[in-house]
């Protein structure tokens, strides 16, 4: 059975408002050309459509995947383009038919910008691990254990993400987690980063000019690589460094993941990276193993949106996969050229996913100018450790 839900507001004789879930077709606003709103819940929990009704306000609930994925097309065929802000499906045995739909959303130029994320509630461990590396959701909740406001602030993320990964019409989503504290640390930190980083690129300009020349004789192709990237708060900014690869580098992940350091198969928080990886050219390999490529980050920190110490900026499918409590904390501390990761981990090969996490969570709770000033001191001993990932 397919509901539309909407709340409503009735005044009580103590004149305090009260919701009430009243099912009828709700009104769409008129602004833009696509209209986000509501959830789609593929489910028969009434307690969870309550939930989601309570934060926001509207939806569309169905127990066939099918259902849900004709009223998705019906949507973009409307004159006014209405699509959900999420879509939050409950488990089932039967997984293969929730991949199907996943596929399904991946597959569409628009659709794939909305959040699909799974319920695990009443999941056994093994059968949370099998659901994880079929259906690929772009979160697991236990919606019975989160409040709303932590809901909330988790699709909002989520859907900031996607957005800028495909390149959406999706509306523009503020940082969810707390601003940066405006104290007289981090105007020290502020004013040292700016001082350090005019001086620096005026005195390496020269060598900005002859790492080019060497980059364009190699290989045809851009000078700089330039990507979005997620940092401090989540805030999502073009990142600047020297182009290390060949062009075309970023389509070959997926024939690439067998190589990855961190695991092919990590059901939880996702990183890629390579040693000897095949798509780096030979001055990008120098490049690499000097750091010399991360000398365009300067500009990033001029511009505020990274700092010379911090927690490394994370390409968007990585930070996509890092929206859960325990893992939320890195993205505290502002994102930085070098930081604590560099210095204590840089070159091990077998580090895992959880170690470095943990590295960034402990920078991002105890970060303070001396602390950056003795990360600094050992950045330069840390960058002679070979290392062409």
């Amino acid at each position: 059975m397919d509901l539309l839900f909407q709340t409503q507001a009735t005044v009580q004789k103590d004149k305090r408002i009260a919701p009430r879930v009243t099912f009828r077709p709700y009104q769409i606003p008129q602004a833009g050309s696509f209209q986000y709103s509501g959830f789609y819940y593929i489910g028969k929990n009434a307690s969870y459509i309550e939930k989601l009704v309570n934060v926001y306000k509207r939806g569309y609930a169905s127990d066939e995947l099918e259902n849900v994925k004709a009223e998705l097309l019906r949507g973009l065929e409307r004159e006014k383009h209405v699509l959900p802000e999420m879509i939050l499906c409950e488990a089932r045995p039967d997984f293969t038919a929730i991949k199907n739909f996943r596929h399904f959303l991946n597959q569409h130029p628009v659709l794939n910008s909305i959040p699909f994320i799974l319920d695990g509630s009443g999941l056994q461990e093994k059968e949370l691990s099998v659901y994880k590396k079929n259906t690929r959701p772009d979160e697991i909740i236990f919606i019975q254990n989160c409040d709303e406001k932590t809901l909330d602030m988790k699709i909002r993320f989520i859907r900031k993400i996607k957005s800028a990964r495909h390149n959406s019409v999706a509306p523009r989503i503020e940082e969810s987690l707390p601003k940066v504290r405006l104290s007289l640390g981090w105007w020290s930190k502020r004013v040292f980063d700016i001082l350090v980083a005019s001086i620096a690129l005026l005195l390496l300009s020269p060598v900005f000019g002859l790492i080019a020349l060497a980059i364009l004789i190699e290989s045809r192709g851009p000078v700089f690589y330039i990507a979005k990237r997620a940092g401090c708060g989540y805030k999502i900014f073009n990142f600047y460094k020297f182009r290390t690869m060949h062009r075309g580098a970023d389509k070959k992940i997926s024939d690439l993941t067998h190589l990855n350091q961190y695991g092919a198969e990590n059901c939880g928080p996702v990183f890629f990276k390579i040693n000897n990886d095949p798509r780096i050219t030979r001055v990008g390999s120098f490049l690499r193993n000097s750091s010399l490529d991360e000398l365009p980050q300067l500009v990033n920190v001029l511009l505020g949106d990274m700092s010379l110490v911090g927690n490394r900026p994370l390409p968007l499918y990585e930070a996509a996969t890092l929206t859960t409590d325990d893992y939320a904390a890195r993205f505290l501390a502002p994102a930085g050229i070098t930081g604590l990761w560099q210095v204590k981990k840089r070159g091990q090969k077998d580090m895992s996913v959880e170690e470095r996490i943990s590295i960034d969570i402990d920078y991002a709770s105890k970060c303070n100018f001396a602390t950056d000033l003795w990360i600094i001191a050992n950045t330069p001993s840390a960058l002679l450790q070979r290392e062409n990932v």
